[in-house]
């Protein structure tokens, strides 16, 4: 008992070298090929059970970055990204007698970050509910402000141009529904198959295709000014 509160005490010093908000941004896909030996991962969390911390830890360490990465790019908050990551690891530390080996580890892991992004969101969304009654309801006879107003000013140079075009599928990204959202990042952005989505978001393969080609619509018409 005490090793494994060691470790969770632990967890934040093994978050720590996290990428930087712009290496998360949108780096290449991740092939599928490098991405985790799958044997591996089972050992070592079988081994996290028995209380080994360096198993523990070697599991943070090659997730921690997808997994913020994953997270940033749902919740388009870098700092609420890296709690969410850490409260990921948490739960699979703390479920591990409990895991079973019917999924890949990754796609477990995925399926528990995913889930903690789309109550972030859900949360946000009740927040922002409320905060915009006010909002809507001014009385002094000022015209309606825009939320969220086009960024007008000219830029500079093709660094700028390709700084604001990312900044832009950021955005457009961040306004897709969750259900589009998260296949859409796992499939374009982190490379995942179309069978591991599946799994990860527990529906079928026919579906994940549909809301990714939906998301993909999607994008095409908010980012055309940039095509």
């Amino acid at each position: 008992m005490n090793t494994r509160l060691s470790a969770l005490e632990s967890l934040p010093a093994l978050m720590n070298t996290l990428s930087t908000i712009d290496e998360l941004a949108f780096p290449s896909a991740i092939q599928p090929e490098v991405l985790e030996d799958t044997a591996s991962d089972h050992a070592l969390l079988e081994a996290t059970r028995t209380g080994d911390q360096d198993a523990f830890a070697e599991l943070v360490s090659r997730y921690r970055n997808q997994i913020t990465s994953y997270i940033y790019r749902m919740t388009n908050d870098y700092d609420g990204a890296v709690d969410l990551a850490q409260e990921t690891f948490v739960r699979v530390y703390r479920a591990a007698d409990r895991y079973q080996r019917t999924y890949a580890f990754s796609t477990y892991i995925y399926r528990i970050a995913t889930n903690l992004a789309i109550s972030e969101l859900r949360k946000r969304k009740r927040r922002k509910l409320v905060s915009l009654t006010g909002f809507f309801q001014s009385g002094d006879g000022a015209e309606a402000r825009e939320l969220n107003p086009p960024d007008e000013r000219p830029l500079q140079d093709s660094e700028l141009v390709e700084t604001e075009r990312r900044n832009a599928v950021q955005r457009a990204i961040c306004t897709l529904p969750e259900k589009y959202r998260a296949p859409l990042i796992l499939r374009d952005v982190d490379g995942r198959s179309y069978d591991e989505i599946a799994g990860i978001l527990q529906t079928s393969e026919g579906t994940v295709k549909s809301r990714i080609s939906r998301a993909r619509g999607f994008l095409r018409e908010k980012m055309s000014a940039y095509l």
